[in-house]
C-alpha cells in the first residue's frame, strides 16, 4: 500500500510541474479595478490558496452557528 501511495504522489506531482511549465505566459487577471500580470500556473496557485484559507474559515464560521458558542464552565 505504501508504494501505491507514493507512486500516486510522484504522479500528480509531475503532473503538477507538467502543468506549470505549459502555463508560463502572462495572463492579465482584473477584479474590482485591480489587474494582476503573472503567469497563470501562479496565479491558479494563488486562488487555489486564498480558497483553502477561506473555505476552512467558512466551515469553522458554520460550525460554531451551528453548535452555538463553547459555553463557560
Amino acid at each position: 500500500m505504501r508504494w501505491l501511495n507514493t507512486a500516486t504522489i510522484v504522479i500528480l506531482v509531475v503532473a503538477i510541474l507538467i502543468f506549470a511549465f505549459q502555463n508560463l505566459e502572462n495572463v492579465t487577471l482584473s477584479f474590482l479595478g485591480f489587474r494582476i500580470t503573472a503567469p497563470l500556473a501562479l496565479q491558479i496557485v494563488i486562488v487555489y490558496l486564498l480558497g483553502m484559507a477561506t473555505g476552512g474559515s467558512a466551515l469553522a464560521l458554520v460550525r460554531w452557528a451551528w453548535r452555538g458558542p463553547k459555553e463557560p464552565n
